[in-house]
């Protein structure tokens, strides 16, 4: 489960779930919503295999949103369905999406960067996941 909040002139995502792979594939939709109005509307028709190096949790969560925007930014790649796994501590994720086309894809915010200010991934005392990210629009 994801949610978008206002953050002064930039905007929040706050991010549960049960997984830390769980939470890093919420998060990803998140961004998609914060750059599509109409993120359903995203088709899985492309596959993009991003991986990254061994790293503390909120610096994967940086890293992984990181990509992810690059991908929007230089190829208007947008991204919503996710396949993440970690295993000794490395990401692999198989990640869906299509270039954004539009006349189907209502673009929202204009994401600029994933910020570190306020960044937190925390494992919750019921094991669950919990994470928030700012990001400069």
């Amino acid at each position: 489960m994801f949610e978008l909040f206002d953050h002064t002139a930039d905007l929040g995502l706050r991010v549960r779930a049960a997984s830390l792979e769980e939470l890093l594939a919420e998060a990803g939709r998140g961004l998609l919503a914060m750059i599509v109005a109409n993120p359903a509307s995203v088709r899985p028709v492309q596959t993009r295999t991003i991986e990254l190096p061994p790293g503390e949790a909120s610096l994967l969560l940086f890293d992984w949103l990181t990509e992810l925007l690059y991908a929007f930014e230089s190829e208007k790649l947008l991204l919503g369905e996710f396949d993440v796994q970690i295993a000794e501590g490395k990401l692999l994720a198989i990640c869906r999406g299509e270039p954004m086309d539009p006349s189907r894809h209502e673009m929202d915010h204009e994401v600029k960067a994933i910020t570190y200010h306020a960044l937190r991934v925390e494992q919750q005392p019921d094991s669950t996941w919990f994470a928030e990210v700012i990001v400069d629009i």
